[in-house]
């Protein structure tokens, strides 16, 4: 690029998202189970210039590896935060939408099949706790019902 550009900072907005940045750890279960079959990582960090949260994933999902590549941004006019997953389950790129409300996240899918809802609370010792729900009619052999826990590492 010739001259001295200087791109524009990124939106305020988006330091709201601040406290993802780090590896967690989780564990979970179905809904309604006992039985602790869901176990993952999760990465988070700043695309350089800082417009972008990228989610590294890798779960293990009752015996099914899920390995995704989620990138965050922020849409001003809704003040949401619009994100594309790519990951080995779906042949398509899914659209998500994050919602933060303080200490409380949401995060919907809805592009067919995938059509769920993942709502989740953050603890003040950086524990937080989650669960992910079909929408009303969605298929639940595909949005299975889950809850998982976890903390950040050190």
């Amino acid at each position: 690029m010739p001259g001295n550009h200087t791109p524009p900072p990124p939106p305020p907005a988006l330091r709201r998202l601040d406290r993802l940045a780090g590896t967690c750890t989780m564990a979970g279960n179905p809904a309604g189970s006992d039985h602790n079959n869901i176990t993952g990582q999760t990465t988070f960090r700043w695309l350089p210039g800082g417009f972008f949260l990228q989610q590294r994933a890798r779960i293990d999902f009752a015996g099914q590896q899920i390995d995704a590549l989620e990138l965050i941004g922020h849409d001003p006019q809704t003040d949401t935060f619009p994100s594309t997953v790519f990951s080995g389950f779906s042949p398509a790129p899914l659209r998500c939408r994050w919602y933060d409300h303080g200490d409380n996240v949401t995060i919907t899918v809805a592009c067919a099949p995938p059509d769920a809802a993942f709502t989740g609370s953050w603890r003040q010792d950086g524990t937080f706790s989650a669960g992910r729900r079909p929408n009303p009619g969605a298929n639940q052999t595909v949005n299975i019902p889950h809850d998982i826990s976890g903390h950040r590492l050190q």
